[in-house]
């Protein structure tokens, strides 16, 4: 690839290998020439800039998970490399938890998954979207992602998780690809937000997988009904919005989509997240899907409930 060490095969093979080399080989130190100097971070917890914070994180996740393995599901990408590359890597995570942001050592063992999407250019990340599963840990040790995101507020965390109004532009501007397949998953993801859920009998296979936030994972349409109903009935009029879509066909893979999307509205009904409370409420979502010859095989679809909860609970 031009501009990347001649160690990288293509782009999936960058992010793989330098997600292992950093976390797994606790080579901390290569992010120095991973990470551009001011690559801003935006996790539904908030904006991080600069490699140095990006380190102070990488550390402090690690301290927590010291025996933390990443295994790389996915990269699902576009671009060129005049242009740079835009790459959404699904991970699965194990780790053992040794104490840190959530709460002293347990010595739980706990697996979670994560999605980052990453603007690649000459060797380096200058760009990211970081979209963890952190009510999957919260659960595993013993707790909920409401009442994470209520001791936290009590601890003193009080400052806003990311919104629109506190988010800032980076150097990506890109919006994805025009492949089939991006298009069919947002369609999908428009009509599952304007309450049409029987889209999901129409396009989902009868033997779909999905997996959800809190470490979800599940199988048939029945699952995918209970989990978009009780998000859609919380937010009835929030707005969707597609901020990133990718479609790809591949040698040896299915056809499948990366869509970066958000929900911004008031919490006005009930569901996922208990009774309304009138609430304005900003949600960073990721969501993969695996197509087959009777429709979607395989959806993923991370936000992170804690800081939706923070948000909740914030204002009320």
């Amino acid at each position: 690839m031009k501009g990347f060490d001649t160690q990288y095969l293509d782009l999936p093979d960058y992010i793989l290998k330098c997600t292992a080399m950093i976390w797994e080989g606790r080579n901390i130190a290569a992010l120095d020439w991973h990470y551009a100097d001011d690559l801003i971070v935006r996790s539904p917890a908030g904006i991080s800039v600069g490699n140095a914070a990006g380190k102070a994180n990488t550390m402090a996740t690690l301290s927590e998970f010291p025996h933390r393995q990443l295994l790389g599901e996915d990269v699902i990408w576009c671009g060129d490399d005049d242009n740079g590359f835009l790459s959404s890597h699904r991970i699965v995570s194990t780790a053992t938890h040794h104490g840190g942001e959530f709460g002293p050592s347990s010595g739980q063992t706990v697996s979670f998954r994560t999605i980052a999407d990453t603007f690649c250019l000459n060797n380096r990340v200058w760009d990211e979207w970081l979209i963890r599963d952190n009510a999957a840990i919260a659960i595993q040790l013993g707790n909920s992602a409401q009442s994470v995101a209520r001791d936290a507020i009590r601890a003193g965390a009080t400052a806003m998780p990311l919104t629109p109004a506190t988010d800032i532009a980076g150097p990506y501007t890109g919006k994805g690809n025009n492949n089939e397949w991006g298009e069919k998953h947002a369609g999908i993801l428009h009509q599952l937000m304007a309450a049409n859920f029987a889209i999901i009998g129409d396009q989902y296979d009868r033997a779909c997988q999905v997996s959800y936030p809190g470490g979800h994972e599940a199988y048939g349409r029945e699952a995918v009904d209970q989990f978009w109903l009780g998000v859609v009935s919380s937010f009835p009029k929030a707005e969707l919005k597609i901020e990133h879509q990718i479609g790809r066909l591949d040698a040896l893979m299915p056809a499948r989509s990366a869509i970066r999307w958000s929900l911004t509205g008031q919490h006005t009904g009930w569901g996922r997240f208990g009774p309304p409370t009138g609430a304005d409420v900003y949600i960073m979502g990721v969501s993969h899907m695996e197509f087959g010859p009777r429709g979607v095989r395989r959806e993923i679809t991370l936000f992170d409930e804690i800081a939706i909860w923070k948000q909740i609970l914030l204002q009320t």
